[in-house]
């Protein structure tokens, strides 16, 4: 039947778990990153490894690379919202957030996404998504203010980071919604992420040694994941995962990535994980779930 949402199968939900776990896996891994790089070249040296996985599987697919000049206004928006703020605000957050904060911080996502598709596209929330807001946003108080205002108060450059990087990429989602790529899905990710990083890699290369020259075998693994698994495989599997399964189910199911990032960097970094960061997280998470259904 026509119209109808495509119905989920056990290939689309694989597809959408390996997807939640890599992106989870990358806040930590990045955490440990940050130890021997800059913020910049640590971005931009696994942005250009994703892009070069991308362009690999477009040509490989013989997608169309060509970019109608009408299209290219909203490509570079796209590319900037999506992935320039995103990929640098949310990696400037570490720096003041543990791995596990700076993970429930930034996915938040959902709640902003849905605020600014009321403004503009005029789909008005609910009771839901409003109590989701309140809730999300209880999750990310609980953060800063949890341990007294003193340590929380030190936090405050990195939630307003995370919370930055979170808002641009709801407001870059809700943009394409609006006026969509009209790109095949692999081209369109080859682009944005291309002209995405580009900003950060020239301020890398302007302001930040890169020190390749002394990075860790560790290293050397940690980019090599972000670029090729995080940023590249993981945005395939992601879009073969929307053709899989109906768009509810999938957004839901990203809920899976800030739980992952939490639990890992508990594990990986011995990051604390208590009373405070539990109830932050279940607010989040909460809020968010609210706000994808309702």
């Amino acid at each position: 039947m026509s119209g109808t949402a495509p119905r989920p199968d056990a290939a689309g939900l694989a597809l959408l778990l390996g997807t939640t776990l890599g992106w989870g896996l990358n806040w930590p891994a990045m955490k440990l990153l940050l130890a021997e790089m800059p913020v910049l070249t640590t971005r931009a040296a696994g942005g250009v490894l994703g892009f070069l996985v991308l362009l690999a599987v477009a040509l490989a697919r013989r997608e169309d690379l060509a970019v109608p000049s009408r299209l290219w206004p909203r490509l570079v928006m796209a590319s900037v919202l999506n992935v320039t703020a995103w990929m640098g605000l949310a990696s400037f957050s570490l720096l003041w957030l543990s791995a596990a904060e700076a993970t429930i911080v930034c996915y938040t996502m959902p709640v902003w996404a849905a605020l600014m598709a009321w403004a503009i596209l005029g789909e008005k929330p609910g009771p839901a998504r409003l109590a989701g807001l309140v809730l999300g946003l209880s999750g990310v108080a609980l953060l800063v203010l949890g341990r007294g205002v003193d340590v929380g108060l030190g936090k405050l450059p990195g939630v307003a980071l995370g919370l930055s990087s979170a808002i641009l990429f709801s407001l870059g989602t809700v943009l394409i919604k609006r006026w969509p790529l009209g790109l095949p899905p692999t081209s369109g990710a080859v682009w944005q992420v291309g002209i995405g990083i580009l900003p950060l890699a020239v301020l890398a290369v302007l302001f930040d040694p890169p020190g390749f020259a002394t990075l860790s075998a560790q290293g050397w693994a940690l980019i090599a994941y972000g670029g090729v698994f995080a940023l590249g495989l993981c945005y395939l599997s992601w879009f073969a995962a929307l053709r899989r399964l109906p768009a509810s189910l999938a957004s839901l199911g990203t809920l899976v990535t800030p739980m992952v990032g939490v639990a890992s960097a508990a594990i990986v970094l011995g990051e604390p994980f208590g009373l405070r960061e539990a109830a932050a997280l279940g607010l989040t998470l909460s809020g968010v779930a609210l706000a994808v259904r309702g």
